[in-house]
């Protein structure tokens, strides 16, 4: 029987990509297993409320329906699983955390289960120690409050504050399955993230209870020049335009329409930018309409820094080109990527915002210049080039990431 490696990634695209990209990974290094991947999608008579209610809601309620569309999926994904183990040998099945649902469907085949974490080793301690938190009568008498985590610099944003919330219970759900899974495969490497991923292993984010193997396999980004990127919007276009014109640098911005503007009213650069903008900047400023094959001009020679939402994926792919980062996270666990960037990392510098939650554009000036021509800027890149050789290392012969995907797949070959 062919020994198959099943994964059953989230369809949002940073998870989905990320998922592909570990295949062609395993792949590569270990042809031998039969890969598959579960890939859902709403069923057909919700799709056009799922994708009515996508447009409409919050990160929050977006984050909710990941959730809930794999549960949707389970007696299908049982058939799956139970029909492969016919005339396969299932070594393992591999799930986005947000697949939670299909947790209990192996478990209950006996096929081990593996979590892929496609965010940070420092989410990923986060995570972990979410129960420990959810038990700690402090944070609930001060909810919104910064928390204290293993591996992790002090004042960390909050959980979700209402722990009565769907999002809350899901959360904490996961990681509790998630502790008690036969292992967790994270997108990150060694030397970005030692603290973090040294206070996972020795128990700490889960205290009294055991600790799964963990597999630090990253980075695992798309090298391919057209792959698509996941949606990066919220930002106020007039307090970009006029920050950007007034650094003095170049550059190269890359301007969606707002997520709620409808696909037939869309809108013009001319529309969206402030007045005059494209005039004023033409000889050093190149402005693109929804998007840019980001690996390839982040991987220019020329590109000197990166004004970046903090999503996970990003990141890598600026660490990998060696491009410093100014850090402006919209929602989710970017603003915990923030902090490992700014505090643990040192490899981006912060904006920050009003209490309206805008960034003005005098700060995204200040920070722009900041990253081009202070000491600090100086610092950062020079930081920057140090981890852009530390990920090409961990990938390589010998490396910290390739020994962990060898120890992985050892484990599966085993089983």
């Amino acid at each position: 029987m062919k020994d198959a490696i099943v994964l059953y990634p989230s369809p949002g695209m940073g998870h989905l990509i990320s998922m592909v990209e570990l295949a062609k990974l395993i792949l590569t290094h270990h042809p031998t297993f039969s890969m598959t991947l579960i890939i859902h999608t709403p069923p057909s008579n919700q799709t056009v409320e799922t994708s009515q209610q996508i447009a409409t809601t919050t990160a929050k309620y977006i984050a909710t329906l990941e959730f809930e569309l794999p549960r949707l999926h389970i007696p299908s994904v049982h058939r799956f699983l139970q029909t492969l183990s016919e005339t396969s040998k299932v070594k393992a099945f591999v799930i986005d955390f947000f697949c939670d649902a299909a947790f209990q469907v192996s478990t209950n085949l006996n096929i081990p289960t593996y979590y892929y974490f496609t965010t940070s080793g420092g989410g990923l301690s986060h995570f972990l120690y979410l129960p420990t938190l959810h038990r700690n009568p402090d944070s609930e008498s001060n909810p919104g409050q910064p928390v204290s985590v293993p591996g992790l610099p002090p004042d960390i944003p909050p959980p979700a504050q209402d722990r009565t919330s769907e999002i809350s219970k899901k959360f904490l759900e996961t990681s509790t399955h998630m502790a008690e899974s036969s292992g967790v495969v994270v997108n990150t490497f060694e030397l970005l993230e030692s603290r973090a991923l040294r206070a996972i292993m020795d128990g700490l984010c889960l205290p009294g209870k055991r600790t799964p193997p963990v597999f630090p396999v990253g980075p695992v980004i798309s090298t391919a020049e057209n792959s698509d990127k996941e949606d990066e919007n919220g930002y106020s276009v007039g307090r970009n335009g006029y920050g950007l014109e007034n650094s003095g640098h170049r550059f190269l911005w890359v301007v969606r329409d707002s997520p709620n503007e409808e696909k037939e009213k869309e809108k013009g650069l001319d529309e969206i930018l402030p007045e005059g903008f494209i005039k004023r900047t033409r000889n050093r400023g190149l402005v693109v309409k929804r998007w840019a094959p980001q690996v390839a001009v982040l991987s220019h020679d020329s590109v000197g820094g990166f004004v970046t939402h903090c999503g996970w994926n990003s990141v890598l792919e600026a660490i990998c080109a060696g491009v410093p980062m100014v850090a402006w996270p919209l929602y989710a666990e970017q603003r915990l990527n923030r902090v490992l960037l700014v505090e643990e990392m040192k490899l981006a510098l912060p904006v920050d915002e009003s209490e309206d939650g805008f960034v003005s554009s005098a700060e995204l000036e200040k920070r722009v210049r900041e990253l081009m021509e202070s000491e600090r800027g100086r610092e950062v890149r020079e930081r920057v080039k140090l981890m852009r050789d530390g990920a090409k290392a961990a990938m390589d012969a010998g490396g910290s990431s390739l020994a962990a995907l060898t120890e992985l797949t050892q484990l599966w070959k085993q089983s």
